[in-house]
């Protein structure tokens, strides 16, 4: 059995979370390889280290403009970085965002996410060092992907030291194309030959390198994608992402009050999900793992007696609902486009389409009619181009009537279940007429895994709820 193990930025928060993280590991002695993700946060006031590495970056390249800057940082009293004590970076309320901020003081307040963990855990890393290399890195050009990185690349180097690990950096494993897209085969090439005889490694997460050596990254929370290569070069039996919460939940718990915890979801499901704003999992970290046929399965840092969600390509289990997940997106718009005959012009959705593709927009959903014709996009997207958009349809197909209509948003209800079950949509119908909530549009994929369905950014909790409470509370 072999298991790749991820621990996100809740789970290296802190000394405390490290013990943590260390029960988990050594309990278990198929969890050989272990990504981490930088150091989250500790209490909703609190500073995400990558965060204040991104801040680093905008400071230092300001005061690289304004002239050389090649002095180590120095503390409020005047101490170099050099001649640094470890109980200068104890302090944690350098971590403020005001007008005179400056680099010292985001270094400094880096180095007191980090000291934490050295000094509760008592180990000989010396961060001093590192911090003024990045420092240096960064004023000698370093990109601003570089200095996100490093939030990774040190507690990684934190965790090997405390498990007793190999630390094995994500540049000697992760391949990106110059593009900064990801280089799977080449990913998947280094990889097995940096970790294949290792008995047992820490790589940090989010980042590698691309074909001309820059340091690249993933999208933020790139570190679950980082694992899920990792299990997919390796051919892992099983990819655990620890966590803050107990696994997938039903709907967002901000929306709903304590809602159920999805047991078995399929990639099919979660990719939905994901795509419509479910948290918890990097979206693009379903690939690597899903073509290996590779379970995935979230856990609980802090209660990892907990059995969490199991991701899995498909199940016979049965779900406990007719519905696995909901989940939604607000702020989108609609342009509705009405002829007369539109459904025998040929061409009229490509002519219409291309209008859109030529602004550089993206459309999520197209209801249509016999002689009508919705488009539901991004709001943002539009407004830039709005009157370009307008004026091109107007030209391409010469619409009796074009309207606009905004603040919008769209809720996609998700499940297996729901392809056996008979009056899904009319008991979703039931359940936002009970509420007085208008629907918009109505749309059901040819999978019949998901629903559509569109309502007023107003409603938008309140009809969550209501699908929630049909669904689930009443069973």
């Amino acid at each position: 059995m072999l298991k790749i193990v991820k621990f996100g930025g809740s789970s290296c928060a802190s000394s405390r979370q490290f013990q943590k993280v260390k029960d988990i590991v050594l309990k278990d002695k198929s969890r050989r390889f272990v990504v981490v993700s930088a150091p989250g946060k500790r209490s909703k006031k609190d500073t995400k280290v990558t965060d204040l590495l991104y801040r680093l970056y905008r400071s230092l390249c300001l005061e690289r403009e304004r002239g050389p800057a090649s002095e180590p940082f120095r503390d409020e009293d005047g101490v170099s970085s050099a001649d640094h004590t470890k109980d200068a970076f104890l302090s944690e309320d350098v971590q403020g965002e005001g007008a005179g901020e400056t680099s010292s003081d985001i270094l400094l307040a880096i180095g007191a996410r980090y000291q934490e963990i050295i000094d509760g855990l008592g180990l000989s890393l010396k961060i001093m060092p590192l911090l003024e290399k990045i420092r240096s890195d960064i004023l000698e050009g370093a990109g601003e992907e570089y200095a996100a990185s490093r939030g990774e690349y040190l507690n990684g180097m934190l965790m090997a030291e405390y498990l007793g690990f190999a630390f094995v950096d994500a540049a000697e494993c992760v391949c990106f194309h110059e593009d900064g897209s990801c280089d799977f085969a080449q990913t998947f090439k280094k990889t097995e030959e940096k970790l294949a005889d290792l008995p047992f490694a820490v790589v940090p997460g989010f980042y590698g390198l691309d074909e001309s050596g820059r340091v690249r990254t993933f999208s933020r929370g790139g570190s679950d994608v980082t694992g899920s290569l990792i299990a997919a070069a390796l051919h892992a039996d099983l990819y655990e992402n620890w966590t803050d919460v107990s696994g997938f939940l039903v709907a967002d718990p901000r929306i709903v009050k304590d809602p159920e915890v999805i047991d078995y979801i399929t990639y099919q499901e979660l990719r939905e999900l994901s795509y419509m704003g479910a948290g918890v999992l990097h979206e693009d970290a379903i690939f690597p793992v899903r073509k290996e046929g590779i379970p995935i399965q979230i856990r609980n840092t802090n209660h990892p007696e907990d059995h969490g969600t199991m991701i899995v390509a498909n199940t016979l289990k049965k779900p406990r609902f007719i519905i696995t997940g909901i989940a939604g997106k607000k702020d989108f718009c609609s342009i509705n486009i009405e002829k007369a005959m539109m459904n025998s012009e040929i061409g009229f959705i490509r002519k219409v389409l291309s209008v859109i593709e030529e602004n550089h927009i993206s459309v999520e959903h197209t209801p249509s009619g016999i002689d009508t014709l919705t488009l539901f996009i991004h709001q943002q997207e539009l407004e830039d181009s709005e009157q370009r958009v307008l004026k091109g349809i107007q030209r391409a197909v010469h619409p009796d009537i074009i309207e606009l209509e905004a603040d919008l948003s769209l809720i996609a209800v998700v499940g297996r279940g729901m392809k056996s079950a008979r009056g899904v949509a009319g008991r979703v119908f039931s359940a936002l007429a009970h509420e007085y909530i208008n629907i918009k549009m109505i749309d059901q994929g040819s999978s019949e895994y998901n629903i559509i369905i569109g309502v007023r950014n107003e409603d938008f909790e309140n009809a969550i709820r209501a699908i929630y409470n049909m669904f689930v509370l009443s069973v």
